[in-house]
């Protein structure tokens, strides 16, 4: 994976990017709440050896354990600049995102996204968006009447059993929620937690599985497959 610096404004952020010029597919990947995706690099470089452009935004940690309507935006504005960026016409686009970035790619194929009653956080929807991967994704977001009811291409949802953040009950309930509950593979990893799908863990998390590695080739093969094949 190679950095670009691309603006956003008068402010630059970084994008890492595996950039193959003759790729059909362009993956647009959405990290969690630290900001620096690659601490997914197992995920990241299986997705680029598929021979798909992967395209990775960097941001600021969020701090806080509710984001604000600002930051929620910030990341949104920034995914499309970086998607339109480095994408191409006639390519295939499909989302992957991890925690808080799975319930931006969530909005960005058409959820919407609540902060709160009367307290909606307007992102714009991509239609260009084909399938989605949602690692530990908080659904609470988009509890609300219909706020699910565009979002209709294939998704991959995948959670830890072990979660204490998002634990596979937010699964089960976009699952039941989505208008084709058939469109939505559901993957529980036994003894996993909110943040395994990541190579480098925070410094305040305990990983709980045992063979941390295997996992996250097992879980990064079973990604591209439903991405690619």
């Amino acid at each position: 994976m190679q950095e670009q610096t691309l603006l956003d404004g008068t402010d630059a952020f970084k994008v890492s990017l595996s950039n193959t010029e003759s790729s059909s597919t362009v993956v647009l990947f959405a990290v969690g709440a630290g900001g620096n995706p690659e601490r997914h690099v197992t995920l990241l470089e299986s997705m680029a050896k598929s021979g798909s452009t992967v395209v990775a935004p960097h941001f600021e940690r969020i701090v806080s354990p509710m984001p604000t309507e600002d930051e929620l935006m910030l990341r949104a504005r920034r995914l499309s600049i970086a998607l339109n960026t480095f994408s191409h016409p006639g390519a295939t686009i499909v989302g992957v995102g991890h925690s808080i970035g799975a319930a931006m790619l969530i909005a960005q194929a058409g959820g919407h996204m609540w902060l709160g009653p009367s307290r909606r956080v307007n992102v714009v929807e991509d239609e260009r968006l084909s399938r989605l991967v949602l690692l530990a994704p908080p659904t609470g977001f988009f509890q609300a009447p219909g706020a699910l009811d565009a979002v209709r291409i294939p998704i991959l949802a995948w959670v830890g059993s072990k979660d204490n953040i998002t634990p596979p009950s937010h699964i089960e309930w976009l699952a039941q929620e989505i208008h084709d509950p058939h469109s939505v593979d559901i993957r529980v990893t036994d003894g996993a937690g909110h943040f395994s799908f990541m190579d480098q863990i925070p410094p305040h998390a305990t990983e709980p599985l045992n063979d941390k590695q295997s996992f996250l080739l097992e879980h990064s093969n079973d990604i591209c497959k439903f991405l690619f094949e």
